[in-house]
């Protein structure tokens, strides 16, 4: 798995060719799992929170360098944990100045059984503890290598929103419980390592339903990951904010056209200055990503 993570990034770095010269702008590397990456309900790429936090951050010209590479869907924080200390990651993130972390939500998740027809969930307490534990243990050896490779960044780590919306209100509780249980150890273990906490479950709370639509899925729509990227904004800069029109046009990519369009960027070798960069890692191999995206949520 290690060996598939360098050969990812590397052939990010490979296919976009960057000259990093920020002169006090931020230079801004998030990491983590599917909302990272901007997964859609209908299992596509498009603009995340990431997406929009660097959009912001362009508009008011604080923006040097922006590139999700280091955000792949299924992620747990063993993998985020994997993929910071390999050789790419860590030439990525030396010139970090900013940094948001999604990780935590598939160590638990995987292990939740839903059945979108019955509006039933379950899944085994013991496992549930267990995985949780590897939460708390997996993300303060996260930020101690992040904070050793990007010794210059701020570090924001995201919480999540409640994900199954769509269950009868009495499977809710339980399931609840869980997720507040991984909130709690993310905000502990980051302001215990000086890291940022940023809460979404208020900004999402009342209107679940609608910013997660697919009962089949936990990803949310693109005014869900608004409500991500304006939730960091009240700790970054609280007079910052992303506004409905300012919204990009949706412009979902299938895992196949994202990987079609990353070989055609790397035969090409294209050039870019560090400007604004939304450039997507490379994936080489379809039937590979496509099994991770069914077997992981976020």
């Amino acid at each position: 798995m290690k060996r598939l993570i360098g050969i990812f990034i590397a052939l990010f770095i490979i296919s976009n060719t960057y000259t990093v010269e920020a002169k006090g702008k931020e230079v801004y590397i998030p990491l983590g799992d599917s909302l990272a990456a901007g997964q859609t309900p209908n299992q596509a790429i498009d603009a995340g929170y990431t997406d929009l936090i660097s959009q912001e951050l362009n508009r008011a010209n604080l923006l040097g360098f922006y590139s999700k590479a280091l955000a792949f869907p299924g992620y747990t924080t063993a993998n985020v944990l994997r993929t910071v200390q390999t050789k790419e990651a860590q030439e990525l993130l030396a010139n970090a100045t900013l940094v948001t972390i999604s990780a935590g939500a598939n160590d638990l998740l995987r292990l939740v059984q839903v059945n979108p027809s019955s509006g039933m969930v379950s899944y085994k307490q013991v496992s549930a503890n267990f995985a949780l534990n590897n939460v708390r243990k997996n993300m303060e050896a996260v930020l101690e290598k992040v904070q050793a490779a990007a010794p210059k960044a701020n570090i924001y780590v995201m919480g999540y929103y409640f994900a199954y919306p769509h269950v009868h209100d009495s499977q809710k509780v339980g399931i609840g419980k869980e997720l507040y249980q991984l909130h709690a150890i993310l905000q502990t273990v980051a302001e215990k390592n000086g890291a940022t906490y940023i809460s979404v479950e208020e900004s999402f709370k009342g209107k679940e339903s609608t910013l997660i639509p697919n009962v089949a899925d936990v990803h949310p729509t693109m005014e869900g990951y608004r409500q991500m990227a304006n939730s960091f904004f009240t700790k970054y800069n609280s007079r910052m904010l992303v506004y409905e029109p300012e919204m990009p046009k949706p412009n979902p990519l299938t895992f196949e056209e994202l990987i079609e369009s990353q070989r055609t960027n790397a035969s090409g070798n294209s050039q870019a200055k560090a400007t604004v960069s939304t450039g997507y890692l490379s994936l080489t191999n379809v039937n590979l990503i496509s099994k991770v995206f069914q077997r992981i949520l976020l």
